[in-house]
C-alpha cells in the first residue's frame, strides 16, 4: 500500500493556518454597529479602517510571496499570525478612531496580507503538480469559509458579551495556530528529500535577490502585458463585490431593513458553507476547463445577482434571499483557482508573485468599495446605489476576463519575464 504523500499533510496544516487567520477578517461586518453605538463614529469613519485593512491585506501579498521564497513559508506565516494576534488583541484598549485604523487597518492588514490567497498559491506551486487546481480551491475555501463561518460566533459574542470579547477570541484563535505552523509546516518538498506531488524532477529555485526588489521587478515586467491589466481589473472588481461590499456591509444593510445582526451574520455563514463546494468545484474545473471561460461565467452571474439584491432585503430571510445566499456562496471565491491558473500559465515560474500583485488589486477594489458603500449609506440613507454599481462592474469584469488569452505570443512574453 502506497503511503500518503507529505504534500497532503502540509496542505492540511496550511488549511488550518488560513482558517485561524481568517477570524479577524470576519469582524468588520460584525463590529460596525457596536463600534458606532459605543464611540459614535460614523459608518464612513469605521469603513475607512476597513478599507486600510483591505488595502494592506492586498499590498503586502506580492512582497509576502517573495519573502516566502527567501525566508520560507513557515517563518513568514508564523510572524503573520503573531501580527494578527497582537493587532486584534490591542483593539480592546482603543479609545479613538485613529487607533482603529492603526490596529485593525495597518497591523492586522499586514499580518493577514502575508497569508491567505498568496500563501495558498505559493504552497500549491511548490508542493503540487497533480491536483494543483483542486488544492488551490480547497485552501482558498479555507480562507473565505473560515472568515464567514466565524461570523455567527463573533456576532453572538459581540451581542451577548461585547465586541471586545469577540476581538480577544480572534486573537486567541490566531495565536493557537502558531505552534502548528512552526513545527509541522515545511517550505519545500526538496528540503525533506521529496519532489512535489506528481512531479518527476525537483522544482527550479526562484531567482535570487531581495524580496522587495524581486516583487517590484516582476511587477514592472508583467505590467508591460495587456493581459496582466485584464486580470488586475477583473480581480479588483471581484474584491469590491465580495470583501469590500457584501463582506463588510451586508450585515448593517440587512439591519437597516429590520433584520437582527445575528440572523444576518448567520446568512453570511451560509455563504461560507456553500463557498466550500463552489471553490473546490472551481478548482477541479480549472484543471479541466479554460480558466478565462470560467471567470467570464462567474463574474456575469455575480453581476446579475447583485442587481437583484436590493429588492430582496427584508426583516426576515425570505426564499428569494436564501436563493441569493446559496448562489453567492457558490460564486464567492470561485474566481480564485482560475485566476491563479491563468497567472501560472501566462507568467510561468513567476506566477505566484504576479498573482500577489493581482491579489493586491483585489484588495484595493475591496478597500474602495468598503469606504464608498459606507459613505453612500451615510449620504443617501441606503446601500442601493452600491449594490447596483457593483453589479454593473461585475459585467465589465466578465468582459475583461474573456479577453485574457494565452496565445503563442503571450507565452513568448512570459518566457522573457522569467528569463
Amino acid at each position: 500500500m502506497r503511503s500518503l504523500h507529505r504534500a497532503w499533510a502540509v496542505a492540511a496544516v496550511a488549511f488550518v493556518a488560513i482558517i485561524g487567520a481568517a477570524g479577524f477578517r470576519a469582524t468588520p461586518g460584525v463590529l460596525i454597529t457596536p463600534l458606532q453605538d459605543e464611540f459614535g463614529w460614523s459608518r464612513g469613519t469605521i469603513s475607512l479602517a476597513v478599507s486600510v485593512n483591505l488595502m494592506f491585506y492586498g499590498l503586502f501579498a506580492p512582497f509576502a510571496a517573495a519573502l516566502m521564497d527567501r525566508f520560507g513559508m513557515r517563518r513568514v506565516v508564523a510572524v503573520a499570525l503573531v501580527l494578527v494576534t497582537v493587532g486584534s488583541g490591542l483593539t480592546v484598549f482603543m479609545t479613538a478612531s485613529w487607533q482603529l485604523v492603526a490596529l485593525w487597518g495597518v497591523l492586522v492588514g499586514a499580518g493577514t496580507g502575508s497569508m491567505a490567497l498568496v500563501f495558498a498559491a505559493t504552497l500549491t506551486d511548490r508542493w503540487f503538480v497533480r491536483h494543483r487546481g483542486l488544492v488551490t480551491g480547497i485552501l482558498t475555501a479555507g480562507g473565505a469559509t473560515g472568515q464567514l463561518v466565524f461570523l455567527p460566533v463573533l456576532a453572538h459574542l459581540a451581542e451577548m458579551q461585547g465586541w471586545r470579547t469577540a476581538s480577544l477570541t480572534v486573537s486567541a484563535a490566531a495565536l493557537a495556530v502558531v505552534p502548528l505552523v512552526w513545527f509541522l509546516l515545511r517550505d519545500t518538498p526538496e528540503e525533506i528529500g521529496l519532489t512535489a506531488f506528481g512531479a518527476t524532477e525537483p522544482r527550479e529555485r526562484p531567482p535570487g535577490g531581495g524580496a522587495a526588489a524581486r516583487a517590484l521587478r516582476v511587477l514592472g515586467q508583467a505590467a508591460r502585458q495587456r493581459r496582466f491589466w485584464y486580470l488586475v481589473g477583473g480581480f479588483a472588481i471581484c474584491g469590491a463585490s465580495t470583501n469590500g461590499l457584501v463582506g463588510t456591509h451586508f450585515i448593517p444593510a440587512a439591519h437597516d431593513h429590520g433584520m437582527g445582526e445575528t440572523t444576518a451574520a448567520s446568512l453570511l455563514a451560509v455563504i461560507g458553507v456553500f463557498d466550500i463546494a463552489g471553490t473546490v468545484a472551481s478548482g477541479w474545473l480549472s484543471d479541466r476547463v479554460d480558466s478565462r471561460i470560467l471567470l467570464t461565467v462567474y463574474y456575469a452571474l455575480r453581476g446579475l445577482s447583485l442587481l437583484a439584491l436590493p429588492e430582496l432585503f427584508a426583516a426576515t430571510a425570505g426564499p428569494s434571499m436564501l436563493v441569493f445566499i446559496v448562489f453567492y456562496g457558490l460564486d464567492w471565491v470561485a474566481t480564485v483557482p482560475p485566476t491563479v491558473a491563468l497567472c501560472r500559465k501566462v507568467f510561468g515560474s513567476e506566477g505566484s508573485v504576479v498573482f500577489g500583485w493581482v491579489f493586491a488589486s483585489h484588495q484595493i477594489g475591496a478597500a474602495i468599495a468598503a469606504t464608498a458603500a459606507g459613505v453612500t449609506r451615510d449620504h443617501l440613507g441606503n446601500y442601493d446605489l452600491a449594490w447596483y454599481g457593483a453589479g454593473v462592474l461585475c459585467l465589465f469584469a466578465a468582459l475583461m476576463s474573456f479577453r485574457v488569452t494565452t496565445t503563442t505570443r503571450q507565452k513568448r512574453a512570459a518566457a522573457i519575464l522569467v528569463g
